[in-house]
């Protein structure tokens, strides 16, 4: 049985990287999908993958960002497909290499404007949609550096993924009687082209496979796995969490 038949699925930052790989993961299991996306034909290709492989896809040009986005995000989705159950708050980016005094102003608020702000207005429009439904469950990108730091000058990172959990918490706490679940899942060092750049940059693609236990780098189908688990109805009695998927570096 699949495990999201008949559900409706909203993935921000979804043309590519593990947004792309959930999106297509969620299509399988068979949920109606919504990829929200700054990237006009990056999100159109995914859509098409989508309807070539039997599911069905709309594409939302979308900047977490701005309020106006968001809301018209999730306004497509319903309009596309009925409902909103289901949704993965995935957008984001990165930025390293500078400490806090060296950090400019323009950059941290690049940064914490799409990581932090722009999980806080997708949620703020997501609600009301599984509200009028009768619940749902959202599903929000952070990272084992919301958790624990480096001192790789990511300041504005670390302070948006840790937020983020803060912020995944007091939602679930307020809407756990209504039947919505809010999660976070805190993915290590993953085979992304994101993160592979970064490697490739700074020389230090042995130093992080280091940083986990298991040896290796983590790849999207097994973040994409832990989303759906938080996803769906197996997860039915965890709200407020941040799942590590990690290789065991949380622990190390």
């Amino acid at each position: 049985m699949l495990k999201l038949q008949q559900k409706v699925a909203l993935v921000t930052g979804g043309s590519s990287g593990i947004g792309r790989t959930t999106a297509m993961l969620f299509a399988r299991e068979g949920a109606k999908i919504a990829i929200a996306s700054r990237r006009h034909e990056e999100g159109l290709a995914v859509v098409e993958e989508i309807r070539r492989a039997g599911g069905e896809a709309i594409f939302v040009k979308t900047d977490v960002s701005k309020a106006d986005d968001c809301a018209n995000a999730v306004e497509q989705t319903v309009k596309a497909f009925g409902k909103l159950d289901i949704a993965f708050n995935n957008a984001g980016v990165e930025q390293f290499g500078k400490p806090v005094a060296q950090t400019d102003e323009a950059s941290w608020d690049f940064v914490v404007d799409i990581n932090l702000k722009g999980m806080f207005l997708a949620m703020k429009y997501e609600i009301p949609e599984m509200l009028k439904s009768g619940g749902g469950s959202i599903v929000n990108m952070s990272s084992t550096y919301g958790l624990v730091a480096s001192a790789f000058g990511g300041c504005a990172y670390h302070a948006s993924k840790a937020g983020i959990i803060g912020l995944t918490k007091a939602a679930a706490l307020e809407y756990a009687k209504q039947n919505i679940r809010v999660n976070a899942i805190c993915p290590a060092f993953v085979a992304t082209a994101m993160v592979e750049k970064f490697l490739d940059e700074t020389q230090m693609t042995d130093q992080i496979k280091s940083f986990h236990p298991v040896g290796r780098l983590g790849t999207e189908e097994e973040i994409a796995q832990g989303v759906l688990f938080l996803a769906s109805s197996a997860s039915s009695f965890m709200t407020g969490t941040a799942l590590s998927v990690d290789g065991g570096m949380i622990a190390a």
